[in-house]
């Protein structure tokens, strides 16, 4: 009786379908972050605490190691089909004006951790962050996050920041936090009821 649905939280087909017996398998939210609110010494201080690790914009020299990485992660985004992750290809992995990438790498060149942004007019929005398994909480995803922040905040045309993720995910929750993100949309992901069989 129907396919995985996501709507907002507060959708009024949201209570119709639990009350057809459908369920909710995932919930998951976005925020925004406000140009004209973002507390740059902050944010720089998240990029500068994971030192010696080195954080810069990601550019076509750094596609094997984006892409290393990304073949590493791929099966560790939590939620479900509004928070999937498509593994990467060479040509959806290549930084352009329109689709940033921002990378923690050690002294070494080993990258541990990424963000990529599409920038939308006066919007920045996060398509996805990661970081390698190894090395997860220790900042690694704020600083690339706050990273991406600060250097699209020279583009004054950017008026504001939009990221989001799965209620099961509580770094990058942590991560947008710390950054400033005011949560302002909750979604559900439904599961249609299950097939009861005639005897």
């Amino acid at each position: 009786m129907g396919e995985t649905t996501v709507l907002p939280a507060d959708h009024a087909e949201v209570a119709a379908r639990l009350d057809a017996g459908w369920r909710i398998t995932a919930r998951s939210w976005a925020a925004q972050l406000d140009a004209a609110h973002v507390d740059r010494p902050r944010l720089t201080a998240l990029v500068d605490r994971i030192a010696p690790v080195v954080v810069r914009e990601l550019g076509t020299a750094d596609l094997d190691a984006v892409l290393r990485l990304d073949a590493a992660t791929v099966h560790d985004y939590p939620g479900s089909v509004a928070t999937q992750h498509t593994a990467l290809t060479r040509s959806s992995a290549t930084p352009t004006a329109a689709r940033r990438a921002f990378g923690a790498l050690t002294p070494d060149g080993e990258l541990l951790g990424m963000t990529f942004v599409d920038v939308e007019g006066d919007t920045v929005e996060t398509a996805f962050t990661v970081v390698d398994g190894t090395h997860r909480g220790a900042g690694v995803g704020q600083a690339v996050k706050a990273a991406s922040v600060l250097a699209l905040l020279e583009d004054d045309a950017v008026v504001r920041f939009r990221t989001g993720g799965s209620d099961d995910n509580p770094a990058i929750i942590a991560a947008c936090a710390a950054l400033g993100y005011r949560r302002d949309e909750e979604w559900v992901t439904l599961g249609p009821p299950a097939t009861v069989r005639s005897r």
